[in-house]
């Protein structure tokens, strides 16, 4: 599925690059993994090619994804946002984080900036904040071809 220097995302860590496939030995099976180097912090996971779809491993998203997630971030709320209790909220946000699903994080993250608009957001919800925002600005930083930093500033203007 991969090669050596693809690039691929990973569910909640974000977009890494295959440095190298190798075959190790366990329980007298050899198996070959992927060695996916993540950008942002170095990190390195070890991802089981035969598993590598099942943990939700990815290429980087199509161009035409970027417009739909851009869309759906341009999108208002339809009626009143109902804030529930944050606990219930961090559990839904981490469950959408996890699938990996780029229009699950821009949900998240369009959510968190829309409540952030009517209330003061708290510790745990910024951190929730600005982990969908790492993961889909380098996302689509990446896809489009363009700097960080232009992607941050599209994001926070659509929602203001």
């Amino acid at each position: 599925m991969f090669k050596i220097g693809d690039r691929a995302v990973y569910p909640a860590q974000g977009v890494g690059v295959v440095e190298k496939i190798e075959s190790r030995e366990f329980c007298g099976q050899t198996h070959d993994f992927y060695i996916l180097r993540i950008i942002d912090n170095d990190m390195t996971i070890m991802i089981p090619v035969g598993n590598a779809g099942q943990v939700g491993l990815r290429t980087l998203m199509s161009k035409d994804k970027v417009k739909t997630i851009y869309t759906a971030m341009g999108e208002k709320q339809n009626g009143s946002l109902t804030i529930t209790s944050w606990s219930r909220r961090q559990r839904e946000y981490n469950d959408k984080i996890k699938t990996g699903d780029p229009m699950d994080v821009a949900e998240v993250l369009r959510e968190l900036y829309l409540i952030r608009e009517a209330k003061e957001l708290s510790y745990g919800e910024k951190k929730v904040l600005d982990l969908a925002r790492r993961l889909l600005v380098k996302e689509l930083a990446l896809a489009e071809g363009v700097a960080e930093e232009t992607v941050t500033a599209r994001l926070e203007n659509m929602v203001n």
